[in-house]
């Protein structure tokens, strides 16, 4: 196995809220790993391909649920792919979708590529796991990355994709009855190679909600999500700074923050308190961050910038704005582009 730590842990912090481990019960979850409970918690914290088989080993084993593949795809949202599921659900189409599946998958996952083969009417997404595993976390990791995948596809398309045909390596499974629920189109079982096949039409349908210049904005924004913030990586500030980057614009509600931490709420304004912080200062310097580069950077309306950092009304977002910069979105833009000419 590749002993480079190059997973991140938020994938297994996801897990240890799915089977709703506390804190004092983590060890078992670590069993074997090397990982202290500290690094598991600590956002910044990257994992080797074997630390990551052996926590799947060990949730499995504590979820006693064979079909717990189907559980953690659940709660794959894009947000939990950091960068590379901002810039999948902000292409064009699905075909540029997969190929940033094909790019960016191994920064996520390094035992996990794809492979796209233009097959006649059929575009084939191949799926290899590059590695040794037990037939059942095999199972699991397919599972999972085939949720994932499809809820990516009905986010573009605007509907399920009832159209693909989707080969497992596995058995067909005792509980087979519930791919249906999550799964789309035709499923087969105990085939070769773990493919999705989808109709090549069906890849260049537009999607409605992304545009090119979005879509180059949401691309800068996953970068200075991995490269801009230089805060003390071991402060909490930095820990909820990376948290609120990986979730939609202002959406992380400090509740949500605080259970993704396994701490209480209490104990994380405590913290960031003794950092000189809070999370509200947090979030605001953070939306105030991401307008300041739609206003400069695009020609997005107003209107449309607060959609996209979820401002339900836009005068909220102008009078949030003026609040942070002293002048209004307006205002801001105009300098911009005196001092860019």
């Amino acid at each position: 196995m590749n002993e480079a730590a190059t997973i991140p842990s938020n994938y297994s912090r996801l897990i240890a809220r799915a089977l709703g481990l506390l804190v004092q019960d983590l060890p078992k979850l670590l069993a074997h790993t090397n990982l202290s409970v500290d690094e598991f918690l600590d956002e910044s914290t990257l994992i080797t391909a074997d630390q990551q088989i052996t926590l799947l080993e060990n949730a499995f084993s504590i979820s006693g649920d064979e079909a717990f593949g189907l559980a953690i795809g659940k709660m794959l949202t894009p947000a939990a792919h950091g960068a590379m599921g901002f810039l999948v659900n902000s292409s064009p189409n699905l075909m540029t979708a997969l190929q940033g599946f094909q790019t960016f998958s191994p920064t996520r996952m390094s035992f996990v590529s794809l492979d796209l083969r233009a097959e006649g009417d059929w575009l084939s997404v191949y799926y290899h796991v590059e590695l040794d595993l037990k037939p059942e976390i095999l199972r699991c990791i397919t599972e999972a990355s085939a949720i994932t995948f499809f809820d990516c596809a009905e986010h573009l398309l605007g509907h399920p994709l009832n159209s693909a045909i989707t080969s497992f390596i596995h058995p067909k499974p005792n509980y087979n009855a519930r791919y249906s629920d999550c799964i789309p189109g035709e499923i087969l079982f105990s085939q070769t190679h773990t493919i999705v096949k989808i109709p090549i039409e069906a890849c260049r349908e537009h999607n409605v909600s992304a545009n090119h210049e979005n879509y180059q904005l949401a691309f800068k924004q996953c970068e200075q999500m991995l490269s801009t913030i230089n805060s003390d990586e071991r402060s909490y500030t930095y820990k909820l700074q990376k948290l609120m980057l990986s979730h939609p614009p202002g959406t992380l509600s400090e509740d949500d923050a605080a259970a993704a931490m396994f701490v209480s709420k209490r104990t994380l304004a405590r913290y960031l308190e003794r950092e000189d912080s809070g999370f509200r200062k947090i979030r605001d310097d953070i939306l105030c961050q991401q307008a300041q580069d739609y206003l400069r950077n695009s020609r997005m309306s107003v209107e449309a910038i607060a959609t996209l950092l979820n401002y339900h009304d836009s005068s909220n977002f102008r009078r949030a704005f003026k609040r942070w910069n002293n002048q209004t979105p307006d205002q801001y833009r105009k300098a911009a582009q005196r001092i860019a000419l």
